[in-house]
């Protein structure tokens, strides 16, 4: 299973600034292993970020995106204690859903 994510989602005024790591290893299939063998693509296919349920951030990645990525979205209109969901799949079809809650900066 996947390592969670670290979620960062603070308010400034009405603009929220939500910061994403995600813990992935995003194998791109061209490096090879101690042995010479290609070590196989594993890497974020889609990535989708919920604010109160309405998706604010929807993106399709490949595996051009670097181990470990972060990302970040802002969201206007938010409100201290509204929930941010983040939910990832990846090509081998392993899905991670973490969630979040906005607080005060």
């Amino acid at each position: 299973m996947a390592e969670p994510m670290k979620i960062r989602a603070r308010l400034k005024g009405d603009i929220a600034d939500i910061r994403v790591l995600v813990a992935h290893p995003m194998e791109t299939g061209q490096r090879k292993n101690a042995g010479g063998a290609l070590v196989p693509m594993h890497f974020i296919k889609h990535v989708l970020v919920t604010h109160k349920g309405n998706v604010v951030y929807d993106a399709q990645w490949s595996q051009a995106v670097s181990r470990n990525p972060v990302f970040a979205v802002r969201v206007k209109g938010a409100k201290a204690g509204d929930k941010v969901v983040v939910t990832w799949t990846d090509n081998k079809d392993d899905k991670r859903t973490d969630e979040a809650v906005i607080v005060a900066a």
